[in-house]
């Protein structure tokens, strides 16, 4: 698949698919004859793992130890996880965070919604 249908498939930007590369998210892509990069179903996999972490804000750093450990095989098994486990943690605080902030933003509404429910009243 040419780098084309990848930013397409993966709504994800050829310079992003560059730098994952370039940083070790994603191996070296394999070229045509013409140095084209032709992502095989491999690299896709990776790419559609990496977007998914990126999109639950897993950090660079955390990915790119966790890609290289993959690459390392079984023996790296528990490292991976506590990596995953870490990460996860992260994100649930940032998702407490967010939604103390809905929380918030509820009462406000529903505390304007008696304002004008009393205002009309009259």
């Amino acid at each position: 698949m040419r780098i084309a249908e990848v930013v397409e498939q993966y709504d994800i930007s050829a310079d992003t698919l560059r730098y994952y590369e370039r940083i070790g998210l994603l191996r070296p892509v394999k070229r045509n004859a013409s140095g084209v990069r032709d992502y095989g179903e491999e690299d896709c996999a990776r790419i559609s793992f990496v977007k998914c972490m990126r999109g639950a804000n897993v950090s660079i750093e955390a990915l790119i130890e966790y890609m290289q450990l993959f690459d390392e095989g079984d023996s790296t098994l528990e490292a991976r996880k506590a990596i995953l486990i870490e990460q996860r943690v992260e994100a649930q605080k940032r998702l407490d965070k967010i939604q103390a902030g809905l929380d918030r933003l509820d009462y406000k509404i529903a505390h304007y919604d008696e304002l004008i429910a009393k205002r009309e009243q009259k």
